[in-house]
């Protein structure tokens, strides 16, 4: 399956400020693991000027906790400090960021049909677009329920992703 770099992605590119949102269904593994990750690369590359990134959930049950402690533990042993407290999508959101990213296809079809216009709908893009080393798998599957298998492969997907990403923003 070949995968497309939204158009979207060329527009926030020209941008001196990135502004990246990173929704899954609860903002307590993937979201915030994502957003630890691409923190992680801005600083790497002396970048943080440039890019604002945050986090969130489709579903506001776990506000203001820390992520879910087994994601924690695993990107602390690849050197990420998850620290971000969840919250829920807001409209604002909308307006306040260039891209927000979808980890799976519920969590990209609930934010397209919640964008207030067609500009914000085009805003919103998946995840898994941006993934070059995975080819048979179509989201960022939620690791929830999975064991440490399953935590780990977040990470791998959304450090392949994240970095593909970033080069796209960085041109």
């Amino acid at each position: 399956m070949k995968r497309e770099i939204p158009e979207v992605v060329g527009k926030v590119a020209a941008k001196d400020k990135k502004r990246i949102l990173f929704v899954c269904l609860g903002n307590i593994c993937r979201s915030p693991a994502a957003e630890g990750v691409m923190r992680h690369l801005v600083e790497t590359r002396g970048l943080t000027d440039s890019f604002e990134l945050d986090s969130a959930g489709l579903y506001g049950g776990h506000a203001g906790e820390l992520p879910d402690r087994r994601m924690r533990v695993h990107a602390y042993q690849r050197g990420y400090n998850l620290t971000h407290h969840s919250r829920p999508v807001r409209m604002s959101d909308f307006d306040d960021f260039d891209l927000i990213v979808a980890m799976d296809h519920s969590n990209y079809d609930r934010l397209r049909g919640l964008a207030p216009t067609v500009e914000a709908q085009e805003k919103v893009v998946r995840m898994i677009d941006f993934v070059k080393g995975f080819p048979q798998l179509d989201c960022v599957p939620d690791p929830y329920y999975e064991g440490a298998a399953g935590f780990e492969l977040v990470l791998d997907l959304l450090e392949d992703g994240c970095v593909n990403l970033l080069d796209n923003l960085s041109v």
